[in-house]
């Protein structure tokens, strides 16, 4: 191994004596050239910029992940607990819905669940196939605007079919991140979460 590099600070000597004949700037090129030290200080400052980009790309794209179950198992519970009848059609409001959410996704919000980040969608159905149809407004396309018009907390009696459809607009930190997982024209990740369901036969 040695040798090999012997030969290989040799050769690149005699080059540069060809090369800038054997003035001053020879030697000062021979040492740039020959001398190895530091090469791995180089070497981790050409990798390290590109490694920790990813680093941040992976927990980013994890954490977003985490939400978005954080986000489903929100609107699960509260699904849960309008079917089977603990809060009933006339107590259901769109505070009371909005509190209910935010309470189950605090760990992700924490104190800042503001309308302008979450957005919520309550209504009955005659049918699941009409349930089924109802416009999802999200569109796949990056510069899609999201609206949350018509959007209502009407929860249907015992028996009827219900859908509720919670969204959440999340914040991308990594700048270069927004053009590769955005989904919205003002550069967030628009979660989202449906569930469908038939309420149990309870008293109304």
């Amino acid at each position: 191994m040695m040798k090999r590099m012997g030969n290989k600070a040799m050769g690149a000597a005699i080059q540069m004596e060809k090369t800038f004949g054997r003035g001053p700037f020879r030697r000062l090129f021979q040492r740039f050239f020959v001398d190895a030290r530091g090469v791995t200080a180089i070497e981790f400052a050409v990798l390290a910029g590109p490694f920790l980009i990813m680093i941040v790309a992976i927990i980013e794209s994890c954490i977003s992940f985490g939400a978005g179950q954080v986000l489903a198992n929100a609107t699960d519970d509260v699904a849960r607990q309008l079917r089977t009848g603990q809060y009933k059609t006339a107590e259901v409001s769109k505070d009371k819905l909005r509190q209910m959410l935010c309470e189950k996704i605090e760990i992700m919000v924490g104190d800042d669940c503001s309308e302008t980040d979450l957005y919520f969608d309550l209504r009955q159905y005659t049918t699941f196939a009409l349930a089924a149809q109802e416009v999802a407004k999200i569109k796949s396309s990056r510069n899609a605007s999201f609206s949350p018009t018509g959007f209502d907390s009407l929860l249907g009696a015992a028996g009827t079919i219900n859908m509720l459809r919670v969204y959440y607009k999340w914040p991308i930190l990594t700048d270069y991140l927004k053009y590769s997982i955005n989904n919205t024209s003002d550069g967030e990740m628009l979660l989202m979460s449906v569930a469908v369901w038939q309420n149990e036969p309870f008293n109304n």
